[in-house]
Order: C-alpha cells, then sequence, then structure tokens
C-alpha cells in the first residue's frame, strides 16, 4: 500500500524543496520507489524535455529519488509574466496565460483541483512511497479558500504534514503556532511534527521551546537542520 508524506511550511523559503529533495535521496537508497509531487509550483525556473514541461525543483526531486521525471509530479507550474499574470502549464502542457484572480477563481478549485488529486493518484499507483510539497504557508488566511497546493493534497491522501521553519529569519515558534492557530480545525489533525531549519546555535537554548511547543500544539518536535 503506498504511503505518503507532506513537508508543508511556515512561510516561503523555508526549506521544503531542500527537505523533500533529501527525503527522496534518504528513501530511494533504503530501496522505497518514491516519487516527489508539488500540485501547483509558481517558478521561473523549469525542466524542458521533448514532451512536457515542469518546474526544475520536481525534476531535481525525481533525480534525487533515483525515478523517471513525469509530468505528474508537478500537475500545476505557474510561470510568472508580471502585472499578476502567468503562463499556466497543465501536465506539462501550456494551457493559457490568465491573470491571478482568473487563475483562483475560475480554476484552481475545478480544473486545477481536479487535476492535481489524478496525478497524485497517479503517482501512489506507482510508487511505495510519494513525498508532497506544500506551498509557501497552509495558513495564508486570506487564500485558505483557493489554496491547492497544501491541506487539500494531504486531506485527499490522508497524509501526515511535517511543518518546517526557518530559525534564520526568527520567530519560529511563534510562526510554528500561529500556523496551527490559523488553520481551518478539519486540518491540524494533519500536522504531526515539525523541523527547525537553519540552526546552528546551541541546542539547548531551544529546549524549553521545544516543552511549550508541545504543551500548545500537541505536535513533536523532530529535528533541527543545517540547510
Amino acid at each position: 500500500m503506498t504511503k505518503t508524506l507532506m513537508i508543508q511550511g511556515t512561510s516561503s523559503g523555508a526549506g521544503k524543496t531542500t527537505l523533500v529533495t533529501a527525503l527522496c535521496r534518504i528513501f530511494a537508497d533504503e530501496g522505497y520507489r518514491v516519487a516527489p509531487f508539488k500540485s501547483q509550483n509558481m517558478s521561473s525556473y523549469s525542466y524542458r524535455s521533448d514532451d512536457f514541461e515542469i518546474s526544475r525543483a520536481q525534476a531535481i526531486q525525481a533525480i534525487a529519488a533515483r525515478t523517471d521525471i513525469s509530468p505528474h509530479m508537478n500537475p500545476i507550474l505557474l510561470k510568472p509574466l508580471g502585472d499578476y499574470k502567468s503562463e499556466v502549464f497543465v501536465k506539462g502542457k501550456f494551457y493559457k496565460k490568465m491573470r491571478a484572480d482568473e487563475y483562483y477563481k475560475k480554476f484552481s478549485l475545478t480544473r486545477g483541483l481536479d487535476v492535481a488529486k489524478k496525478s497524485l493518484d497517479n503517482l501512489r499507483e506507482q510508487y511505495d512511497l510519494v513525498i508532497l510539497e506544500g506551498a509557501g504557508s497552509p495558513a495564508e488566511i486570506n487564500m485558505q479558500k483557493y489554496d491547492i497546493a497544501n491541506m487539500k493534497m494531504a486531506k485527499h491522501c490522508s497524509s501526515p504534514v511535517i511543518l518546517i521553519s526557518d530559525i534564520d529569519k526568527g520567530g519560529t515558534f511563534a510562526s510554528i503556532v500561529g500556523t496551527l492557530d490559523l488553520l481551518e480545525g478539519e486540518y491540524k489533525r494533519f500536522v504531526k511534527g515539525y523541523v527547525i531549519n537553519k540552526f546552528r546555535g546551541d541546542i539547548d537554548i531551544l529546549r524549553p521551546g521545544f516543552v511549550m511547543l508541545k504543551k500548545k500544539t500537541a505536535g513533536q518536535y523532530l529535528g533541527q537542520s543545517r540547510s
């Protein structure tokens, strides 16, 4: 039975892509058939094959997973053009140019969500483990309704979620607690633990924060990384 794991962040740049890449290689080296997945990625950097175009990040993650690169790994790619407009690619093929309001109100919750779910299901049929990557933060309260990159994907496959936060930016504990507090009730149960990224100091200084974090969120501190 295919397992899933999702990495979400308290913000953009928290380290989601790097952690997913590392986990893909770790599990691949353990002998699992692993695939990365990100339902929607906004990026100017893409990977182009003869047949399709997806985000470069998911292509690199596929290489880390020692598997073939597939358009199902990034079914929706948004290439920004400026002035709130993007080129939209669906399963690796150019779809159309859209302004942000058109994309969110007329595409994301209809065709976009359907395409994302089907691509994820496709990967789950082929692999032992699919590691999902979220986008930005799952707790952007002005955008949660249209967000098809985070908790809607976790719910679709009943995936546990690990929340990663960048301590370099400061406010790590506040961002973790705040993210959980702002999540819609049905989604809180998916978050199983936290990773603090870019920590380079004395771990003992952080320990009181772990205790308070567990009391406030019931989640587990899983570790720190230095990426």
